[in-house]
């Protein structure tokens, strides 16, 4: 069903999407109906003058899309921890086939996918991780080659014959977002890495909870050190709190991190809501078990200010999606639209322009994570300035209609 009732705008509705070409669009943009349904309250009233509000934007904001590349790489699916272990190859291998298959067609110029054989170095991996820590992997990985069974570092994380390769191309690949993203040559300036093992449990010193490197720890310093970043904010909305990543923030006043998380739940730390550290920038805010949408949207409410506050130049995401309430690992009640609104808060954080990116942690439903992950991409594309708002709301509007 397509409706031209707005001038200049062609809409369109299949069973699951809405395809949108304006006057001065070069391409069909489609967007998922659900994204856009918490928009239907006052749609009237926002889509007045949508006309208007639409001529005073001219290129990307007058399409509502910023280009975003995914990270990703087949590799990644090679690290195998073992039967029955949640963070499982089928995590990846899901998220590729549904890339492959629909995400490419579905975004179309908005999407670019970009898959770099680089792995990290050991420079890169000491700026986070002692070279303890990074002895002890190559002892594992030693013996995962000679061992059919995956290795055991604790009771938790594993590695087998694939991890080595897919752990340091894991954390390759948030390098190689780095240096896009910090590109003067690139028009790229979000990015979402979608790769395993996850890091974000990683300590200076320790692997654990399925992580093994801090990918995006080791990202961060790559800015610093190589890119002049000075100021970042680390946001972790995963399921379980980033041990990893506020241990490697602790003591760094240049780099904030705030979470939201289960707790009690692994791994038992950030238990107490507020400031920690000697700078005062580790920020926890702990939700209980059955925890949802009102909980999840009102602790982010309070975190972003902080944000806001700190002034970053850049945000880095540990992007976990175990917080849906059809994940096996925990009890939070989040669903797609949850992500979806909160990686569209982060976005909007600068006035929209920081450079953002985003690295896969936890999500041990494969089928919610696809869902979860899309939505995130998605609205990673999307800039919501008036115009676009106005725009949406009129979209849900009439697929309410045709939809009936």
């Amino acid at each position: 069903v397509c409706s031209s009732s707005v001038v200049g705008v062609t809409i369109c509705f299949t069973k699951d999407k809405v395809l949108v070409r304006t006057t001065g669009m070069s391409a069909v943009v489609s967007f998922s109906a659900s994204q856009y349904s918490s928009l239907l309250v006052g749609a009237l009233a926002r889509a007045h003058g949508t006309r208007a509000l639409l001529a005073s934007h001219h290129g990307p904001l007058a399409t509502g899309l910023s280009p975003v590349a995914i990270f990703t790489s087949d590799v990644c699916v090679g690290h195998d921890p073992g039967w029955m272990h949640p963070e499982k190859p089928e995590r990846l291998s899901g998220l590729l086939h549904a890339m492959r298959s629909q995400w490419v067609a579905e975004f179309g110029d908005s999407l670019q996918v970009l898959e770099p054989e680089i792995n990290a170095t050991e420079e890169q991996i000491l700026r986070v991780h002692t070279p303890r820590h990074l002895q002890m992997l190559r002892d594992a990985f030693s013996r995962a080659q000679r061992w059919p069974l995956p290795v055991n570092l604790d009771a938790d994380t594993a590695v087998s014959a694939g991890s080595e390769s897919a752990a340091l191309r894991a954390a390759g690949l948030v390098v190689a977002a780095v240096d896009t993203v910090f590109s003067n040559d690139s028009s790229l300036r979000r990015a979402f890495v979608m790769a395993r093992p996850p890091g974000h449990h990683a300590e200076p010193e320790r692997p654990m909870g399925f992580c093994l490197i801090n990918n995006v720890m080791v990202g961060v310093a790559h800015a610093q050190a190589v890119h002049g970043v000075q100021r970042v904010a680390i946001l972790d909305f995963d399921v379980h709190h980033g041990n990893g990543d506020a241990a490697m923030s602790l003591s760094e006043p240049l780099r904030m991190y705030a979470s939201t998380h289960q707790s009690p739940c692994y791994p038992g730390t950030g238990t107490t809501k507020g400031r920690a550290g000697p700078h005062g920038q580790i920020l926890s805010f702990p939700l209980q078990p059955g925890a949802g949408t009102t909980d999840f949207r009102q602790a982010w409410e309070e975190l972003l200010p902080a944000v806001h506050e700190f002034a970053p130049e850049a945000i880095f995401i540990s992007s976990g999606f175990d917080g849906h309430s059809e994940d096996p690992l925990a009890a939070l009640k989040l669903s797609e639209e949850d992500f979806d609104w909160l990686t569209v808060k982060i976005a909007k954080l600068g006035g929209g322009h920081l450079p953002i990116i985003s690295v896969l942690e936890g999500g041990y439903n494969v089928d919610a994570l696809t869902r979860a992950a899309r939505a995130h991409v998605n609205a990673l594309s999307v800039r919501d300035p008036p115009a676009l708002r106005c725009l949406t709301s009129h979209i849900c509007s009439l697929y309410r209609q045709n939809t009936r």
